[in-house]
């Protein structure tokens, strides 16, 4: 490692221990996600797939409930904001969220929906199936307004606001300009990861957070090389009228576009190899070079979260992205959603070479 990786290292690694204790919020669909562990060793005679024998089950958050989960991991106060079904699948997120130390006031019942729940088949260390279960539609008005409430209220005390919005019926136009005008009212930061049937909404978020993919949506234009990325960023800044775009491009790394720079950091993708690991066990290989994804389920929540907390904590957003960017690396050596400790984020800052 360079003087010059080292010295960025500490910086950043100096970071980490003022993520604690920052009071943030958390709207957006919540989902559970479901794991079915088993064992396959023949083929079903009714069929060519393989019949899997079922070993154990296992549960966590997903979807904006696997933000939450990455603040709480990282030392946030989280309170968490959504509706749930009064069903099973919900009853099992709200003990999730209880065991993550996440408060639930503001995860309101919709007696009217259902919660939503992924089930992941996995064997022999692979994804065989995922079955989804979920109904889009918008919240009853009595319950948006309740919840609309709820955030409001603790406005007041937070740090900053993580809106998560996976396009399943809770985030409209209308609802997301009166939270983000709430927010800009009590000056509270908003970090968005926007869905692309949304093309207006959002307007005065601090960052907004997508994939490459998303952002060519946008911009109706695929997007390649750096230069064809800066441009899209460039006409994100305006099309949402926010502070920044980080646009997040798997191996080629993410790019931070900011209203403020002239230039935009284009970060490279995480330089170390890791090996298979269970949900939320590391899996970083000391001494390989090149890096092995085993399972990018989360991995962009994972980036949202530490982006967001970081620049809660006081860090410079080109800081609070290359701290993302580590994150996110840690987060896709390991199979199924998953979140970041400080101690893995610390460990990987000491091993990644950018």
């Amino acid at each position: 490692m360079s003087n010059k990786s080292k010295t960025d290292a500490n910086r950043l690694n100096r970071l980490i221990p003022r993520l604690g204790g920052k009071r943030i919020g958390v709207l957006g669909d919540l989902m559970l996600d479901r794991y079915l562990w088993g064992t396959a060793s023949r083929l079903s005679p009714e069929a060519a797939v393989p019949v899997v024998d079922l070993v154990e089950q296992s549960e966590c958050l997903g979807g904006a409930g696997n933000v939450a989960a990455n603040l709480s991991a990282l030392g946030a106060r989280v309170e968490c904001f959504g509706a749930i079904g009064n069903d099973e699948p919900g009853s099992a997120m709200r003990k999730c969220l209880r065991a993550a130390n996440i408060i639930d006031k503001g995860v309101l019942v919709n007696r009217q929906g259902m919660t939503i729940l992924k089930t992941r088949i996995i064997a022999r260390h692979q994804q065989v199936v995922r079955v989804d279960r979920e109904r889009r539609e918008p919240l009853h008005p009595e319950t948006e307004e309740r919840l609309l409430r709820a955030l409001f209220d603790a406005l007041k005390h937070l740090d900053a606001l993580v809106l998560s919005d996976y396009d399943k019926g809770l985030v409209t136009d209308d609802f997301a300009e009166r939270v983000l005008s709430a927010c800009h009212q009590l000056r509270v930061s908003v970090f968005v990861k926007p869905k692309t049937s949304r093309l207006y909404a959002y307007r005065g978020a601090r960052v907004i957070v997508c994939n490459a993919k998303e952002a060519g949506f946008f911009v109706t234009r695929s997007l390649g090389d750096n230069k064809s990325v800066e441009e899209a960023g460039r006409a994100l800044l305006a099309h949402f009228g926010c502070g920044a775009v980080l646009i997040t491009r798997g191996d080629k790394g993410m790019s931070l576009i900011e209203e403020t720079s002239p230039r935009a950091l284009h970060i490279p993708a995480t330089g170390f190899e890791v090996t298979y690991a269970r949900i939320g066990r590391p899996g970083v290989e000391r001494n390989a070079t090149g890096r092995q994804v085993f399972d990018v389920t989360g991995a962009g929540d994972t980036v949202l979260s530490v982006l967001a907390l970081a620049a809660a904590s006081g860090a410079a957003l080109a800081d609070a992205a290359v701290l993302a960017n580590t994150a996110a690396g840690v987060a896709v050596s390991k199979l199924g959603t998953s979140t970041v400790s400080p101690e893995e984020l610390s460990h990987a800052l000491t091993e990644i070479h950018y």
